[in-house]
């Protein structure tokens, strides 16, 4: 299987299933001298990990990342990273009844059209388990950014499950961490703690929309046509597993806008270009505007469902099936660590290929 790495000059290649031994991620291209450590790495795994709470799977994986290469006496070297996540919790027993059948909404069925062989053991490297590599090296990224860029921060959330969504005027990016959805309206968290609890023990899933913001990005960052920074983020959110959708700014909302109303007014500020609104994500022209980066992504249903479905063998005879084991009931929770990581690891690929071409020599507006 070709690509399975992602990144310009920081380059992530992950590696591994969801019931082999180990997973995780090969990364080159990280600057020298970048303080880190396991623990430094564990904060953010911890964020993913399952079994966390009732509403996420029960697999229970303390997904404790290990360091092999790229790095001594707590700095990298310059040199590969070698990240790896061992699997201690797989019940590949659970997915026995499942080997000669495709589960509707799953990859089986298109990664055995395409290879003529599947891993069955929980999808192999269609299981969302693949993001647990992603977030590892997303906190090497957040380990460099620190020291390029510190002033960076990167903020991910819940505004949607299901139908239902946050109230934007009530959001209090404080309560993130205060309930088990990310979410930053606490009256619309304790809403779906009802809804979701219904539909785990009714053994269905639901959907969400996630949205990254990262503060302080430098002005500059990205390039015109083939290397935009949006372009960048868009592949980079929708390569993680059970997205089917993306927006930067307003995203789809701005065909209904006009003019007008999308143009986000300039004027000049103490420290430079102000703006009045920020449709446009903080891009234009695929390069940053020095604005906040929006990005939001949509999460489809678990696939793996209670609820039997009609499907067929790899025989073509029709049968039924009901995907047994240990499942989110919206996968959505667990993809906002990930999205965040994939944030990560854009803005530092982009900032390094902005050193790397342009330096300091970008324009300067206003008065010296």
């Amino acid at each position: 299987m070709s690509l399975n790495t992602f990144g310009h000059l920081f380059r992530v290649t992950t590696w591994g299933e969801s019931h082999g031994p180990a997973l995780g991620a090969t990364v080159d291209g990280c600057p020298p001298g970048v303080e880190i450590t396991e623990e430094m790495i564990q904060v953010w795994m911890d964020k993913r990990k399952p079994g966390q709470n009732k509403f996420t799977t029960q697999r229970r994986e303390p997904d404790a990342v290990k360091i092999l290469s790229g790095v001594f006496e707590g700095k990298t070297t310059g040199t590969s990273i070698q990240l790896m996540i061992e699997n201690t919790d797989q019940r590949s027993k659970d997915y026995g009844d499942i080997a000669q059948k495709f589960r509707p909404g799953h990859a089986d069925i298109t990664y055995f059209q395409k290879y003529g062989i599947r891993d069955y053991r929980g999808g192999g490297r269609s299981s969302a388990r693949e993001t647990a590599a992603r977030v590892a090296a997303g906190g090497l990224a957040r380990a460099a950014l620190a020291k390029l860029a510190p002033q960076i921060e990167i903020i991910g959330y819940m505004t949607q499950m299901g139908p239902h969504g946050i109230e934007r005027s009530r959001i209090d990016l404080k309560q993130i961490d205060q309930n088990p959805f990310w979410c930053p309206d606490a009256t619309a968290a304790e809403g779906w703690a009802e809804y979701l609890d219904g539909l785990r023990k009714s053994g269905d899933s639901v959907g969400a929309v996630i949205e990254v913001i990262a503060r302080n990005v430098p002005a500059g960052i990205g390039a015109p046509i083939y290397g935009k920074l949006d372009t960048d983020l868009a592949a980079a959110m929708m390569s993680i597993n059970a997205v089917k959708g993306v927006e930067i700014g307003e995203g789809m909302a701005a065909a209904a806008l006009t003019g007008v109303e999308n143009a986000d007014e300039i004027s000049m500020g103490p420290d430079g270009p102000e703006y009045s609104t920020n449709h446009a994500g903080g891009i234009l022209g695929g390069i940053s505007t020095g604005q906040d980066l929006v990005v939001r992504f949509a999460v489809k249903p678990t696939s793996s469902i209670l609820t039997t479905r009609k499907t067929i063998t790899i025989e073509g005879e029709e049968t039924e099936i009901v995907t047994k084991g240990r499942h989110d009931p919206c996968v959505g929770i667990r993809a906002v660590p990930v999205g965040e990581a994939m944030m990560a690891c854009v803005i530092l690929d982009h900032m390094l290929l902005h050193r790397g071409q342009v330096g300091e020599n970008g324009g300067h507006i206003g008065p010296r």
